[in-house]
């Protein structure tokens, strides 16, 4: 069962309840007995553990970049090598 918190806009009093999803939500302070008794809106109360829930885990691994000749190659397809051959 979900916990919610609950807050009274007249008094201030907070409350954390547990409650089915199905069930109605409170609308009376158990305080001041005042109808201003509101669900909060919160963060989510879990963690996931373990692998394959993060990021990370679902991309590709990166591209390797292309090789290229080492400089001085014969060919003078690096413009380096065609500055020592001539």
């Amino acid at each position: 069962m979900p916990i919610y918190a609950y807050k009274c806009s007249e008094c201030g009093f907070e409350q954390d309840v547990m409650q089915k999803i199905s069930d109605a939500p409170l609308s009376e302070c158990p305080a001041c007995a005042k109808p201003a008794f509101a669900k909060q809106l919160t963060a989510a109360g879990f963690q996931l553990k373990g692998s394959g829930y993060y990021a990370t885990d679902f991309k590709n691994p990166p591209a390797k970049p292309a090789e290229t000749p080492a400089c001085g190659a014969s060919g003078g397809c690096c413009p380096c090598a065609a500055s020592t051959n001539s």
